[in-house]
Protein backbone atom coordinates (compact mmCIF):
# COMPACT_ATOMS: atom_id res chain seq x y z
CA UNK A 1 0.00 0.00 0.00
CA UNK A 2 2.49 2.33 0.72
CA UNK A 3 4.19 1.70 -3.00
CA UNK A 4 1.08 2.54 -4.66
CA UNK A 5 0.27 5.70 -2.67
CA UNK A 6 3.96 6.56 -3.53
CA UNK A 7 3.25 5.61 -7.19
CA UNK A 8 -0.37 7.64 -7.51
CA UNK A 9 1.31 10.62 -5.73
CA UNK A 10 3.98 10.60 -8.57
CA UNK A 11 1.54 10.90 -10.94
CA UNK A 12 -0.43 13.64 -9.34
CA UNK A 13 2.92 15.49 -9.61
CA UNK A 14 3.03 17.94 -12.90
CA UNK A 15 6.75 19.00 -12.07
CA UNK A 16 8.03 16.09 -14.56
CA UNK A 17 5.56 17.01 -17.20
CA UNK A 18 8.45 18.75 -19.41
CA UNK A 19 10.63 15.47 -19.80
CA UNK A 20 10.17 13.96 -23.35
CA UNK A 21 9.51 10.49 -23.24
CA UNK A 22 11.28 7.88 -24.84
CA UNK A 23 9.26 5.61 -26.92
CA UNK A 24 11.85 3.10 -28.55
CA UNK A 25 15.22 2.46 -27.89
CA UNK A 26 16.92 2.98 -31.28
CA UNK A 27 18.14 -0.23 -31.61
CA UNK A 28 14.53 -0.90 -31.77
CA UNK A 29 13.95 1.78 -34.63
CA UNK A 30 16.81 0.22 -36.78
CA UNK A 31 14.52 -3.36 -36.41
CA UNK A 32 11.46 -1.99 -37.18
CA UNK A 33 13.22 -0.58 -40.43
CA UNK A 34 14.69 -3.57 -41.66
CA UNK A 35 11.18 -5.38 -40.94
CA UNK A 36 9.49 -2.52 -42.74
CA UNK A 37 12.05 -2.38 -46.16
CA UNK A 38 11.59 -6.54 -45.86
CA UNK A 39 7.69 -6.23 -46.19
CA UNK A 40 8.09 -4.30 -48.75
CA UNK A 41 10.16 -6.26 -50.57
CA UNK A 42 8.36 -8.61 -50.44
CA UNK A 43 5.32 -7.74 -51.55
CA UNK A 44 7.06 -6.26 -54.60
CA UNK A 45 7.94 -9.42 -55.59
CA UNK A 46 4.40 -11.24 -54.95
CA UNK A 47 2.92 -8.53 -57.14
CA UNK A 48 5.50 -8.63 -60.07
CA UNK A 49 7.68 -11.77 -59.46
CA UNK A 50 7.84 -14.76 -61.16
CA UNK A 51 8.56 -18.85 -60.10
CA UNK A 52 9.22 -21.31 -62.98
CA UNK A 53 9.26 -24.84 -62.09
CA UNK A 54 10.47 -28.50 -64.17
CA UNK A 55 9.17 -31.35 -64.83
CA UNK A 56 12.17 -33.98 -65.41
CA UNK A 57 11.49 -37.38 -67.21
CA UNK A 58 13.82 -39.87 -69.39
CA UNK A 59 13.73 -40.47 -72.30
CA UNK A 60 16.13 -41.84 -75.87
CA UNK A 61 17.79 -40.02 -78.62
CA UNK A 62 16.00 -41.36 -81.90
CA UNK A 63 15.06 -39.92 -84.94
CA UNK A 64 11.53 -38.15 -85.85
CA UNK A 65 10.26 -41.67 -87.66
CA UNK A 66 11.38 -43.68 -84.71
CA UNK A 67 11.85 -47.47 -85.79
CA UNK A 68 10.51 -50.87 -86.08
CA UNK A 69 11.91 -54.73 -84.81
CA UNK A 70 12.01 -56.57 -88.11
CA UNK A 71 10.24 -59.73 -86.91
CA UNK A 72 10.69 -63.25 -89.18
CA UNK A 73 7.68 -64.36 -90.83
CA UNK A 74 8.95 -67.91 -90.90
CA UNK A 75 10.56 -70.46 -88.68
CA UNK A 76 14.03 -72.42 -89.63
CA UNK A 77 17.50 -71.82 -89.23
CA UNK A 78 19.49 -68.78 -90.43
CA UNK A 79 21.70 -69.72 -93.38
CA UNK A 80 22.79 -65.87 -94.39
CA UNK A 81 22.34 -62.35 -93.25
CA UNK A 82 22.59 -60.33 -95.78
CA UNK A 83 23.21 -57.16 -93.70
CA UNK A 84 25.36 -55.29 -91.32
CA UNK A 85 24.76 -52.95 -88.66
CA UNK A 86 24.64 -49.62 -89.56
CA UNK A 87 23.86 -49.80 -93.10
CA UNK A 88 21.27 -48.68 -94.56
CA UNK A 89 18.61 -50.70 -96.58
CA UNK A 90 15.38 -50.14 -99.22
CA UNK A 91 12.15 -50.95 -98.28
CA UNK A 92 11.69 -54.89 -98.97
CA UNK A 93 15.29 -55.70 -99.47
CA UNK A 94 16.06 -59.11 -97.71
CA UNK A 95 18.38 -59.03 -94.57
CA UNK A 96 18.54 -62.54 -93.74
CA UNK A 97 17.77 -66.07 -95.31
CA UNK A 98 16.37 -68.98 -93.37
CA UNK A 99 15.81 -72.08 -94.48
CA UNK A 100 12.42 -73.84 -93.84
CA UNK A 101 11.09 -76.94 -94.82
CA UNK A 102 10.20 -75.82 -97.82
CA UNK A 103 13.91 -74.01 -98.55
CA UNK A 104 15.04 -70.90 -98.14
CA UNK A 105 13.01 -68.11 -97.26
CA UNK A 106 13.99 -64.05 -97.29
CA UNK A 107 13.28 -61.73 -94.19
CA UNK A 108 12.97 -58.30 -95.70
CA UNK A 109 12.97 -54.65 -94.56
CA UNK A 110 9.24 -53.73 -93.98
CA UNK A 111 10.34 -50.03 -94.70
CA UNK A 112 13.49 -48.40 -95.61
CA UNK A 113 15.91 -47.06 -92.89
CA UNK A 114 19.43 -47.97 -91.42
CA UNK A 115 20.17 -51.11 -89.77
CA UNK A 116 21.13 -50.70 -85.82
CA UNK A 117 21.10 -53.82 -84.10
CA UNK A 118 20.40 -57.53 -85.82
CA UNK A 119 19.60 -59.73 -83.36
CA UNK A 120 19.72 -63.50 -85.43
CA UNK A 121 23.15 -64.84 -86.36
CA UNK A 122 24.21 -67.68 -89.33
CA UNK A 123 23.16 -71.06 -87.72
CA UNK A 124 20.95 -69.32 -85.02
CA UNK A 125 17.63 -70.70 -85.18
CA UNK A 126 14.24 -68.71 -85.30
CA UNK A 127 10.59 -69.16 -84.67
CA UNK A 128 7.57 -67.26 -86.87
CA UNK A 129 7.23 -63.72 -85.19
CA UNK A 130 10.81 -63.83 -83.30
CA UNK A 131 12.66 -60.36 -83.33
CA UNK A 132 15.50 -60.55 -85.84
CA UNK A 133 16.72 -56.98 -85.94
CA UNK A 134 15.65 -53.16 -85.47
CA UNK A 135 15.70 -51.00 -88.11
CA UNK A 136 15.66 -47.19 -88.06
CA UNK A 137 13.26 -45.61 -90.07
CA UNK A 138 15.96 -42.71 -91.52
CA UNK A 139 16.72 -42.48 -95.06
CA UNK A 140 18.61 -39.49 -94.80
CA UNK A 141 21.79 -40.21 -92.29
CA UNK A 142 22.74 -36.22 -91.74
CA UNK A 143 19.23 -35.88 -90.54
CA UNK A 144 18.93 -34.40 -87.00
CA UNK A 145 17.90 -36.21 -84.20
CA UNK A 146 14.83 -35.81 -81.17
CA UNK A 147 14.94 -36.49 -78.33
CA UNK A 148 11.66 -38.55 -77.00
CA UNK A 149 10.80 -38.11 -73.17
CA UNK A 150 8.47 -40.18 -71.63
CA UNK A 151 6.50 -38.06 -68.82
CA UNK A 152 3.24 -39.25 -66.46
CA UNK A 153 0.25 -38.00 -67.88
CA UNK A 154 -0.80 -35.73 -65.58
CA UNK A 155 2.64 -33.77 -65.92
CA UNK A 156 2.54 -33.59 -69.65
CA UNK A 157 -1.00 -31.98 -69.24
CA UNK A 158 1.26 -28.78 -68.06
CA UNK A 159 3.48 -28.31 -71.28
CA UNK A 160 3.32 -26.12 -74.22
CA UNK A 161 5.27 -26.18 -77.47
CA UNK A 162 8.35 -24.27 -77.84
CA UNK A 163 9.42 -25.06 -73.49
CA UNK A 164 13.14 -25.03 -73.35
CA UNK A 165 14.30 -27.98 -72.13
CA UNK A 166 18.05 -29.61 -70.48
CA UNK A 167 19.05 -32.71 -71.84
CA UNK A 168 21.55 -34.90 -69.91
CA UNK A 169 23.30 -36.95 -71.77
CA UNK A 170 24.59 -40.40 -70.54
CA UNK A 171 27.35 -40.99 -72.32
CA UNK A 172 28.38 -37.77 -72.36
CA UNK A 173 29.94 -36.14 -68.82
CA UNK A 174 27.77 -33.38 -67.19
CA UNK A 175 30.43 -31.48 -65.29
CA UNK A 176 32.55 -31.24 -67.87
CA UNK A 177 30.32 -30.68 -71.20
CA UNK A 178 26.81 -29.73 -69.60
CA UNK A 179 23.55 -30.14 -70.63
CA UNK A 180 21.72 -30.47 -74.59
CA UNK A 181 19.58 -27.49 -75.74
CA UNK A 182 16.35 -28.31 -76.88
CA UNK A 183 12.79 -27.39 -77.13
CA UNK A 184 9.36 -28.86 -76.86
CA UNK A 185 7.89 -29.19 -80.09
CA UNK A 186 5.19 -31.73 -79.63
CA UNK A 187 2.70 -33.10 -76.68
CA UNK A 188 1.17 -36.12 -77.51
CA UNK A 189 -2.12 -36.47 -76.06
CA UNK A 190 -2.47 -40.54 -76.79
CA UNK A 191 -1.43 -42.70 -73.55
CA UNK A 192 1.94 -44.69 -74.50
CA UNK A 193 1.30 -48.28 -73.80
CA UNK A 194 4.39 -50.63 -74.02
CA UNK A 195 3.16 -51.97 -77.28
CA UNK A 196 3.28 -48.11 -78.85
CA UNK A 197 6.29 -47.26 -77.31
CA UNK A 198 8.43 -50.48 -78.54
CA UNK A 199 6.51 -50.20 -81.93
CA UNK A 200 8.34 -46.62 -82.15
CA UNK A 201 11.60 -47.36 -80.61
CA UNK A 202 12.13 -50.93 -81.93
CA UNK A 203 12.88 -51.86 -78.23
CA UNK A 204 11.05 -53.90 -75.87
CA UNK A 205 13.22 -53.15 -72.53
CA UNK A 206 13.29 -50.03 -73.54
CA UNK A 207 9.31 -49.68 -73.87
CA UNK A 208 8.98 -51.40 -70.34
CA UNK A 209 11.63 -49.04 -68.41
CA UNK A 210 9.82 -45.85 -70.15
CA UNK A 211 6.16 -47.20 -69.06
CA UNK A 212 6.74 -47.84 -65.66
CA UNK A 213 7.87 -43.91 -65.24
CA UNK A 214 5.67 -42.30 -62.70
CA UNK A 215 2.14 -43.09 -62.34
CA UNK A 216 -0.17 -44.02 -64.95
CA UNK A 217 0.17 -44.57 -68.22
CA UNK A 218 3.27 -42.05 -69.85
CA UNK A 219 2.76 -39.98 -72.73
CA UNK A 220 5.58 -38.52 -75.58
CA UNK A 221 6.72 -35.26 -75.69
CA UNK A 222 9.04 -34.70 -78.62
CA UNK A 223 11.91 -32.48 -78.21
CA UNK A 224 13.69 -30.58 -81.14
CA UNK A 225 17.44 -30.49 -80.08
CA UNK A 226 19.17 -26.59 -81.01
CA UNK A 227 21.77 -26.79 -84.11
CA UNK A 228 24.84 -25.40 -83.53
CA UNK A 229 28.37 -25.50 -85.08
CA UNK A 230 29.79 -27.30 -82.54
CA UNK A 231 31.27 -30.85 -83.34
CA UNK A 232 28.23 -33.08 -82.19
CA UNK A 233 26.45 -30.42 -84.30
CA UNK A 234 23.75 -29.24 -81.34
CA UNK A 235 23.89 -26.74 -78.75
CA UNK A 236 25.54 -27.30 -75.09
CA UNK A 237 25.34 -25.14 -72.13
CA UNK A 238 29.02 -25.04 -72.28
CA UNK A 239 30.67 -23.51 -75.39
CA UNK A 240 31.59 -26.49 -77.25
CA UNK A 241 30.11 -29.63 -76.09
CA UNK A 242 31.84 -32.66 -76.42
CA UNK A 243 34.03 -33.51 -79.65
CA UNK A 244 31.76 -35.89 -81.17
CA UNK A 245 29.21 -36.81 -82.80
CA UNK A 246 25.70 -38.22 -80.88
CA UNK A 247 24.42 -41.77 -81.93
CA UNK A 248 20.51 -42.77 -82.08
CA UNK A 249 19.50 -44.97 -79.06
CA UNK A 250 21.63 -42.34 -76.60
CA UNK A 251 19.72 -42.34 -73.23
CA UNK A 252 18.86 -38.79 -72.10
CA UNK A 253 17.18 -37.32 -68.78
CA UNK A 254 15.21 -34.20 -69.63
CA UNK A 255 14.32 -31.46 -67.85
CA UNK A 256 11.15 -29.48 -69.10
CA UNK A 257 11.18 -25.78 -68.15
CA UNK A 258 7.06 -24.74 -67.22
CA UNK A 259 5.67 -21.41 -68.11
CA UNK A 260 6.78 -18.79 -65.24
CA UNK A 261 4.00 -18.54 -63.00
CA UNK A 262 3.05 -15.38 -60.63
CA UNK A 263 3.84 -16.83 -56.66
CA UNK A 264 0.82 -15.25 -55.08
CA UNK A 265 -2.95 -15.04 -56.95
CA UNK A 266 -4.95 -11.97 -56.53
CA UNK A 267 -8.50 -12.01 -56.08
CA UNK A 268 -10.11 -8.69 -56.77
CA UNK A 269 -13.77 -7.85 -56.39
Amino acid sequence: MQFRQKALSKLQSPEELDVPVRFARPQGRLVLAVTVAVMAAATFWAVTGTVTSKVSAAGVLTHAEGSYLLQSPVAGQVTRVLADEGRSVAAGAPLLMVRTASGDRPVRAVAGGRVTTLYARTGSVVTTGADVATVERVTDPKAPLTAVLYLPGESAATLRAGAPVDLGVQAVPRDRFGVLRGRVREVSRTPQTPQRIAAFLGDNGLAAQFARQGQGTPVAVLVDLERSTTPSGYAWSTAGGPPHALASGTPVTGAVHLAAQRPVDWLLP
